[in-house]
């Protein structure tokens, strides 16, 4: 039965990446439709965020086989800002800190770079403790410069605020969970939900199972130096959970 490639929101084609002679991705085929969750996981170094980078445009990343196809658009040549305008989202691992620009004016401004609209302040604000009220963050974090002294649980907070407040269509989150405790997981997880529950889809890139646990996950993939080696249901999540990556580094998914 032929697919119709209207149906997806994300369709790779075959891509690959090779940083001078090691490949990082080989012929990754993805596809999505909107309101799924994709879980890819695998080990340190198997290649997930580089497909995170490679998706949202990072000029790093650029490809050197394949396409990416995003809501019936070819991506593949466009920048960052581009795919961004598009509806793509990118949770970075490591959030950066940018003095002199607070975590309000950042968002808002994103946000009006996305819509091309003027923003309405009272509205804006409106929501954007609603989120952080969410989330569990203090008021007090809006005006501070964006992850400038935060803790590692409070700028992947900021992340996923700045998730609920630009409603992309497509969001990529890079092991979110990473150095939180359960509390923190909780409440990310919980914004994460909150995301979904309003029409967004996700590729959620983590080596572990915690943020997983909370989210129902529609399709699970497998990486393993820079090929997906395996796609099933969310069973797979728990398969990797009992007995972890082993077997797909051995036999290649089989």
């Amino acid at each position: 039965m032929a697919v119709n490639e209207q149906e997806f929101i994300l369709n790779c084609k075959g891509i690959s990446k090779a940083f001078g002679g090691t490949q990082a991705l080989k012929d990754v085929q993805l596809q999505v439709r909107p309101g799924e969750v994709h879980a890819l996981m695998g080990e340190n170094g198997a290649g997930k965020s580089t497909l995170g980078n490679t998706l949202m445009g990072n000029p790093v990343y650029t490809l050197t086989e394949g396409k990416i196809i995003f809501d019936g658009k070819d991506l593949t040549e466009e920048k960052t800002d581009v795919r961004a305008k598009e509806g793509m989202f990118l949770s970075f691992q490591n959030p950066l800190e940018v003095p002199g620009i607070s975590l309000e004016t950042f968002i808002r401004s994103a946000l009006q770079q996305r819509t091309g609209e003027r923003i309405k302040l009272f509205q804006f604000q409106k929501d954007l403790q609603a989120a952080m009220k969410l989330l569990n963050m203090d008021a007090s974090y809006a005006s501070r410069d964006l992850n400038v002294g935060f803790s590692g649980g409070e700028r992947k907070k900021s992340e996923i605020l700045q998730l609920l407040m630009l409603k992309p269509k497509f969001a990529i989150l890079d092991e979110t969970d990473s150095g939180l405790d359960v509390d923190a997981v909780r409440t990310v997880s919980k914004g994460i939900e909150a995301y979904k529950q309003n029409g967004g889809t996700l590729l959620i890139i983590t080596h572990s199972t915690k943020i997983l646990e909370s989210l129902a996950v529609d399709f699970t993939h497998v990486l393993v130096k820079g090929k997906i080696v395996k796609t099933g249901d969310a069973s797979l999540v728990d398969e990797i959970n009992k007995n972890g990556f082993e077997r797909f580094e051995k036999d290649g998914g089989q």
